[in-house]
């Protein structure tokens, strides 16, 4: 079987941003605290407990008691919830979008991933405790995003409309998703088991928070995963210094600005800021807070404050306000002991232009680290890369790019016609040279020749090589088949499949091998035969 790895660098699927941050480039340095290694949580823990208030556990743990009052608390996350309570300890948090069923396989790898780096965090530092937080983005409106999981080839979708947060959002219509889910699941104990967790995830409860908490509470409840729901008015409270100086002075639209102009030099700019990185929510509204005509108004309605009006708004209802995505992650170290945040390459890009807006705040800036990557393989796939000679490297490779060196590889023939036109360049040199000799007029027609020959012999290899693909047909068509099974459209398995294709087949052993196979500090993608 092939034994070979794939870094995330060289994987071809993460930005230049990405790789530079992984490769830690100097001139990215300063867009960072700490780079995520064992040692450097060591001063991350310190820095943290210096700038953490002992009045937000307090809040905290209130808050958590109250979210998780209607469900069974496993005694590890119990444990976990109360310890919050001690300046000892501290969170390592990952946040994600509601995704119905849990959305594609990365959700999960997210999750293992913070539970691993808080196990490994307190073998090294065991004077402290290190608890796995979720955060859930209940306050995101983009319900499109959400609203369907793919189970093996069929995309199911919840049809419904939805404008205020998904958090709030009532589980109408889920029954109808759950017949087709059976449909497609079949018979048998594993599809008994997984159409029972979604029926009393989705139609037991009376919200998609609520869903969520007992969907992602079963999954991972043992392990100690606390779930956190931003969208809490105690919490909210919190963050009012904040938010008013959001309101106020506009702070982080001008820090963030500044950060831009500095990374897009060399970089893609995934967020840009706006003038105030506020919604204004209600259970049906999710919109954009704009300054206008010496006013604060609410886009697309005919609400409007003053500023003494928004103010007083501000300190009665602080629950009517949601951060961005520019503020959202300011929001989770302001409540948080959090020590390390961890996500996808997406993410950490915009996490990369906010620190100077935490260092406006006062706030700790968290250490980032990219969350795992995972191939999952069977048994049987495997075994066909092997009797294909294929290596792990190979099959993330371009499509067409893989076709073309596999058809070079099973030529018995040299396709690779380097050397003819090395041979032919230098004759052409000798030719050029004699015509600057003789007569100069004659070097353009000599360079003309040269193009014609080379251009020539590059169809003739193209043609060979279209005809040896001809030849071992067969074969490459069984390498781009099992490459289509392991990167569904030609993107990474992870984006796209749903835990339950893979549960249906192996059940709880899936989810224990990931937690057995994933090391979150490693930087190339975990290949695990099923």
């Amino acid at each position: 079987m092939p034994t070979d790895f794939v870094s995330y660098q060289k994987s071809g699927y993460f930005s230049k941003l990405i790789v530079d941050y992984l490769d830690q480039k100097p001139e990215l340095k300063k867009f960072y605290n700490r780079f995520p290694s064992l040692e450097n949580f060591k001063a991350q823990i310190d820095e943290k407990r210096n700038n953490f208030p002992l009045s937000n556990r307090t809040v905290l743990v209130e808050a958590l008691k109250l979210q998780y009052q209607n469900f069974v608390l496993t005694e590890a996350t119990s444990q976990n919830i109360s310890k919050l309570s001690d300046p000892q300890t501290f969170t390592v948090t990952t946040g994600h979008q509601l995704n119905l069923f849990t959305g594609p396989l990365y959700f999960l790898y997210k999750i293992v991933s913070v539970i691993k780096l808080c196990q490994d965090l307190k073998q090294t530092y065991p004077e402290h405790h290190f608890v796995p937080v979720y955060w859930m983005a209940t306050e995101d409106h983009d319900f499109e995003e959400i609203n369907y999981f793919h189970f093996k080839n069929v995309k199911i979708k919840w049809d419904r409309t939805s404008q205020g947060p998904v958090g709030r959002l009532t589980n109408e219509g889920l029954s109808e998703v759950l017949d087709v889910f059976t449909e497609e699941l079949g018979l048998g104990e594993n599809a008994a088991h997984l159409r029972s967790l979604f029926e009393e995830a989705y139609l037991n409860h009376n919200t998609l928070a609520d869903a969520t908490r007992y969907l992602v509470n079963e999954l991972f409840g043992a392990k100690g995963l606390v779930i956190l729901d931003g969208d809490d008015v105690s919490l909210k409270k919190i963050m009012i210094p904040y938010i008013q100086k959001e309101l106020t002075e506009q702070k982080s639209f001008q820090k963030v600005t500044a950060t831009n102009a500095a990374l897009e030099k060399e970089y893609t700019i995934q967020v840009n800021p706006r003038e105030i990185n506020l919604f204004y929510i209600e259970d049906n509204l999710r919109e954009r807070l704009i300054f206008e005509d010496q006013q604060y108004k609410v886009n697309h309605t005919d609400l409007a404050f003053s500023e003494k009006e928004i103010l007083d708004l501000l300190e009665q209802n602080p629950e009517k306000f949601s951060p961005n995505v520019i503020l959202r992650p300011l929001y989770q170290e302001v409540i948080l002991p959090n020590l390390c945040y961890i996500g996808g390459g997406g993410e950490l890009a915009y996490w990369l232009q906010l620190r100077s807006n935490f260092e406006a705040n006062q706030i700790t800036f968290p250490i980032l680290l990219l969350r795992n990557s995972v191939l999952l393989a069977t048994d049987k796939q495997v075994q066909k890369a092997d009797k294909l000679n294929l290596s792990w490297q190979e099959l993330f490779r371009n499509q067409q790019e893989l076709y073309n060196k596999k058809a070079i590889e099973f030529s018995q023939i040299n396709l690779d016609f380097s050397t003819q036109k090395e041979f032919l360049k230098q004759q052409f040199d000798k030719l050029t040279a004699i015509a600057q000799q003789t007569d100069k007029s004659f070097v353009g027609a000599v360079k003309a020749q040269e193009a014609k020959q080379i251009k020539g012999l590059e169809n003739l290899e193209k043609r060979f090589l279209k005809a040896e693909k001809r030849v071992h047909a067969e074969k490459l068509e069984r390498i781009l088949l099992l490459q289509n099974e392991l990167f569904p459209n030609q993107s990474l398995q992870e984006r796209k499949a749903n835990f339950s294709t893979f549960y249906l087949e192996h059940n709880g052993s899936f989810l224990e091998q990931l937690f057995a196979e994933l090391q979150p500090l490693n930087q190339h993608f975990t290949i695990i035969t099923l």
